[in-house]
């Protein structure tokens, strides 16, 4: 583990053991996201990824904006941007999966597309061989993320999610459903992340527009999200993911 990853599971941890002395339902997102980390700091050492280096800064970047989030909301519950006031606010009672579906909602519509374009830099955009190369590793953390569906389901309902024999049914199904909706997010982000890089480039009011529109597009999923039922399915329906408005019309993908 490097010293970075290192340092951002200390953080992890520390902030879990606080959430769980307060039971704070936060603590199943928290729980889920530590474990992922660490499953995909075993990749990297496992040589899963072209570039390693690269994959461990954007790692550690990513999960800092969830938790610099988590830690203003703990200190000001109206402070965090929008989806995750969405996804920190909903109700203690529901079930840890939701919890735990409702932040990974905000975290990759909103806050993947922004660490992207944080370290991929304009020369990387520029370079079709370097950017392909980052859209592979991209798109293996998939691999990382499907292999942790059936540990998080035996993880969460150890933390108390009570399964009904409809639940135990569905199960299978319901990975499935993981895994789709992990492929379509994950094209939908890197179309976001074009979008936001191409706004750098005009200037940082024109980026900071469009992550507004970014952080509208989000909230609103998460809080369609909220409406319960069957959500993973409902899901593999109609997407996870959010496309930001397309430029010069009010079109977007939701």
């Amino acid at each position: 583990m490097t010293a970075p990853v290192e340092e951002l599971v200390g953080r992890m941890r520390a902030l879990l053991e606080e959430l769980e002395a307060d039971g704070d339902p936060g603590r199943f997102f928290l729980g889920t996201y530590l474990r992922t980390t660490e499953a995909v700091d075993a990749a990297i050492d496992g040589g899963l990824f072209e570039d390693p280096d690269w994959v461990t800064a954007w790692d550690v970047d990513f999960a800092e904006f969830y938790l610099d989030a988590l830690e203003a909301h703990r200190r000001d519950p109206a402070s965090p941007p929008a989806p995750w006031r969405a996804a920190f606010g909903t109700d203690p009672r529901t079930r840890p999966e939701g919890h735990v579906l409702l932040g990974m909602n905000a975290h990759i519509n909103f806050d993947l597309p922004q660490s992207l374009v944080r370290v991929v830099p304009p020369a990387d955009f520029a370079d079709p061989a370097v950017l392909e190369r980052r859209r592979r590793d991209h798109e293996r953390i998939d691999a990382v993320l499907a292999g942790r569906v059936a540990h998080e389901d035996v993880a969460l309902q150890a933390a108390g999610s009570r399964r009904t024999v409809v639940d135990r049914v569905m199960a299978g199904a319901n990975r499935t459903a993981a895994r789709v909706l992990l492929r379509e997010s994950r094209r939908r982000v890197w179309a976001n992340t074009v979008a936001l890089h191409e706004a750098r480039l005009v200037g940082p009011e024109e980026h900071a527009r469009r992550v507004a529109q970014l952080e509208e597009v989000s909230a609103a999923r998460v809080a369609d999200l909220r409406r319960g039922g069957p959500v993973l399915l409902r899901l593999a329906l109609f997407g996870f993911g959010v496309e930001l408005p397309r430029e010069g019309g009010d079109d977007q993908v939701t």
